[in-house]
C-alpha cells in the first residue's frame, strides 16, 4: 500500500492500493481502531471501483461471520460482529451497509426506519450517499476509491486492479480513524 500524507490538509489521506491484499490491510487498519465502533462512513466512486470489496474486508477484519453481500437490492443489510472487538456495552458491535444506488423515494427513509438505524450505536457504511443528500446524519468520513485503469471493471476478478484512494476526515471520530491509517 502506496501513500502519501496530504499536505495541505490535515484531514485527508491519500494512498494507492496496487491490489486487494492492499484493500484488506487498509480495511484492517481501520478495523483495529476503536472509533470504528459508533462511526458512519461514506464510500463514493463508480460502479466496480471496489466499494463493496473494501466492506467485505473491513467487516472480515471486524468479525463478521457468513457471507457479506451487497445491499444494492435491499438498500441496507444488517450485520453483527460476533467474533471481532465488542461495542461500548460489551455487545456484539452492530454494522449496517446501506447502498442507495436504487434509493429514489425520500418517504422510503422514513417507512424503512433508517432515520432510527442512523441513530442508535454501530458502524454504518453508506455506499451512493449523494442519493439520500439531506436525510442522512453527519457523517465521520468519507472514502473515495476509483480504479487507476481507465477501462471499466466488469468483474471480481478486476478487483486486483490499482485504486487511488482518499479518505476525508469531517468529524472528530473521523480524525481518530484517519490517525489509524497513518504510518
Amino acid at each position: 500500500m502506496v501513500e502519501t500524507p496530504a499536505s495541505a490538509a490535515p484531514s485527508l489521506w491519500h494512498g494507492r492500493w496496487a491490489n486487494e491484499a492492499d484493500t484488506q490491510a487498509f480495511a484492517t487498519r481501520l478495523a483495529a481502531c476503536p472509533a470504528i465502533h459508533n462511526a458512519t462512513l461514506t464510500l463514493q466512486g463508480d460502479l466496480g471501483a471496489g466499494k463493496t470489496t473494501f466492506v467485505r474486508h473491513l467487516l472480515r477484519a471486524l468479525g463478521v461471520r457468513g457471507r457479506i453481500k451487497s445491499p444494492t437490492y435491499a438498500v441496507v443489510e444488517p450485520h453483527s460482529a460476533v467474533d471481532g472487538p465488542s461495542g461500548p456495552t460489551g455487545a456484539p458491535l452492530a454494522i449496517w451497509h446501506f447502498d442507495f444506488y436504487r434509493f429514489t423515494d425520500p418517504r422510503e427513509w422514513e417507512d424503512a426506519g433508517f432515520r432510527e438505524l442512523f441513530a442508535s450505536p454501530g458502524l454504518k457504511l453508506v455506499e451512493w450517499p449523494e442519493r439520500a443528500a439531506g436525510l442522512m446524519p453527519a457523517v465521520d468520513a468519507d472514502i473515495h476509491i476509483e480504479p487507476e485503469d481507465t477501462m471499466p471493471i466488469t468483474s471480481d476478478e478486476d478487483a486486483d486492479s490499482p485504486r487511488s484512494v482518499s479518505f476525508t476526515a469531517l468529524t472528530p471520530t473521523g480524525q481518530h480513524l484517519l490517525a489509524a491509517l497513518q504510518p
